[in-house]
Parts: C-alpha cells; sequence; structure tokens
C-alpha cells in the first residue's frame, strides 16, 4: 500500500543473572535446638544435629533409661550455629537411649533406639 506508514522495532535482550539461595554457613540460630538423630533406629551409628544459638559452653551426652551416662559426644565451648555429632554404639547393647544437649540453662533430650 503506497500511503503505509513502516514502522521498525527494535529489540534488546539483556543477559542478567540472579542470585537465588542463601548461604547457610553464615546464618546463626536464633534458637537452641535438638534434632532427632538419624537413622533411627540405627545400627550401629547414627547423626545427631543441634544449633547453639549463643556461645558458651555446650555437652551432647548419651545415657541409659537407667540414668547412666554411656557416653559424651561434644564437650567444649562452641560459637552460635549448626554442629552434627555421630555416635558409634558398636559396643553397646540393644535398647533405647536418650541423648542430652545442656548449654547454659538450656537443656533438652531426646530418645534414640539402637537394633542390633
Amino acid at each position: 500500500d503506497p500511503g503505509a506508514t513502516v514502522q521498525r522495532t527494535r529489540q534488546v535482550f539483556l543477559k542478567t543473572s540472579i542470585t537465588t539461595g542463601v548461604d547457610e554457613s553464615s546464618t546463626k540460630p536464633a534458637t537452641f535446638t535438638l534434632g532427632q538423630n538419624y537413622p533411627n533406629p540405627f545400627n550401629p551409628s547414627t547423626t545427631i544435629e543441634y544449633a547453639v544459638a549463643s556461645s558458651g559452653h555446650v555437652t551432647l551426652t548419651v545415657h541409659s533409661l537407667l540414668g547412666q551416662e554411656v557416653a559424651t559426644l561434644v564437650k567444649q565451648n562452641l560459637q552460635p550455629g549448626s554442629y552434627q555429632a555421630n555416635f558409634n554404639a558398636s559396643s553397646m547393647p540393644s535398647g533405647i537411649y536418650v541423648y542430652q544437649l545442656k548449654s547454659g540453662s538450656y537443656t533438652v533430650s531426646k530418645k534414640m533406639m539402637l537394633l542390633k
């Protein structure tokens, strides 16, 4: 058509990069937490995850159902952060055990089962 107007369109493509996710190693927990061990039941070893909200002396111990301490997994000053402890019970009999995290006035316990 001789009276038609010609329009030109210009497309511009910009290459961008977007960062997603959070570097968990730099985040500090807001509270003390003690996770359930895994696997549970276990044979012969298990992993216990815990988080410390403030600097201080931390102990993580394992007890029999009779209250006897059978292992000390952690006994040291720790900075705020998330941690793991491994418990190897290869020399212990099958049964239910209690693991306990203490730091300052904070104390929490959970049960785990050893099956051989």
